[in-house]
């Protein structure tokens, strides 16, 4: 994940547009174990594309794992509004073990919800 992270600021020093190089430094971050890191440049990145699924997937996880359920929520409320769920599977292979329990309970718990209402 170090490598991975130097090699991608590089990329986004080299064009400040480039989001993929964007979402990949905050994976990295991510896997670094820094949190807050990750959740501000996934924040960045949104301000200029608020309809990336891939961003807000990842920032529903972030929210999640700090206990922002609501928050959260909205942010895969989203996801599935714009019809782009095809980024969460790929996703998944990026969280952690525990994170990616914690987004498929989660998410599994809400389905139930919905279902019963």
């Amino acid at each position: 994940a170090p490598g991975v992270y130097q090699l991608a600021s590089l990329l986004v020093e080299l064009d400040t547009s480039d989001e993929a190089s964007r979402i990949l430094c905050a994976d990295a971050l991510y896997q670094m174990g820094h949190v807050e890191e990750a959740h501000k440049l996934l924040l960045l990145a949104l301000s200029r594309n608020p309809q990336r699924s891939p961003i807000l997937a990842r920032l529903a996880l972030l929210q999640l794992k700090k206990g922002f359920t609501y928050d959260g929520n909205q942010l895969l409320k989203k996801v599935i509004r714009i019809g782009d769920t095809s980024c969460l599977l790929p996703i998944m292979d990026i969280f952690k073990d525990e994170d990616r329990k914690l987004m498929q309970t989660h998410c599994h718990l809400r389905a139930l919800t919905i279902l019963k209402g």
